[in-house]
């Protein structure tokens, strides 16, 4: 690696490295005047270390990302599948408009008291909340994706008489890839938000949870462990989606 590309790849770390810089300084410097509430980075960093080695670092991870994943699946087909129904069709889309807009705003931790009575803790109740707060952001970024599809396109899959089916996968599909997967990423944000916000407030499983327990036990560096985890994980799955992205793109002959 040359010295410019060096450079190139460490100059968006410097200011993250100047905030662990300052956070460690402030930490140690409060410690020092008897308060016992933060924990420097360096502390945090050998908590994260003894998590790795007990095991509970990847069960909680594992159980968050898989819950995260399958709620993110359900809320992606519907919303995509109605996000396309809508967009291709304007009788539809003013029908369901005032539904849309009524339950749209409904904050998605709302629901966990009602989540709660009709899955109990666990699984099901954490996928079924994940899936309420993803479906939104895909229906209406799909459904204004396919608006603004070029009108001719449409035009030419009506003159070849292509079935509905057919004008979704070979027509209208191909032409929203990069924003599908603008909507996609923003629901992958999404769902990794929704799914700690319930461990925290309701589901005893999962890196939400163990960071309320490191609270509750008096542990801020553990806490602060599980806090930069959950930051490294986001980024981590970002990232993923990034190159997936572009090779969809590549694949389908589309510019991301």
């Amino acid at each position: 690696m040359t010295e410019g590309r060096l450079l190139r790849w460490l100059r968006p770390w410097v200011f993250p490295a100047l905030l662990v810089g300052a956070f460690e300084w402030y930490a140690r410097r409060a410690a020092a005047l008897g308060s016992d509430a933060l924990a420097p980075p360096s502390a945090a960093a050998k908590a994260f270390v003894g998590a790795a080695m007990d095991g509970s670092l990847w069960q909680a991870t594992g159980f968050t990302l898989g819950t995260a994943a399958l709620g993110l699946l359900l809320g992606a087909v519907l919303g995509i599948a109605l996000g396309l129904v809508l967009g291709l069709s304007r009788r539809a889309a003013q029908l369901g408009a005032v539904s849309i807009e009524v339950l749209r705003p409904v904050p998605s931790v709302a629901l966990i008291p009602l989540a709660m009575l009709g899955f109990g803790f666990g699984v099901r109740m954490e996928v079924a909340i994940v899936a309420f707060a993803t479906f939104w952001p895909l229906l209406v970024l799909v459904q204004s994706a396919v608006q603004q599809i070029e009108p001719r396109l449409l035009e030419v899959s009506r003159v070849l008489g292509l079935s509905a089916r057919e004008r979704a996968f070979k027509i209208v599909l191909p032409a929203i890839v990069p924003r599908l997967f603008v909507a996609l990423r923003l629901g992958v944000a999404v769902a990794l938000v929704v799914a700690v916000t319930v461990e925290i407030a309701a589901n005893p499983h999962g890196m939400g949870y163990a960071m309320m327990i490191a609270q509750q036990s008096f542990d801020p560096a553990l806490m602060l462990a599980w806090l930069g985890w959950i930051g490294v994980v986001g980024f981590a799955v970002n990232a993923g989606m990034v190159r997936l992205q572009a090779w969809v793109a590549r694949r389908m002959g589309v510019q991301p």
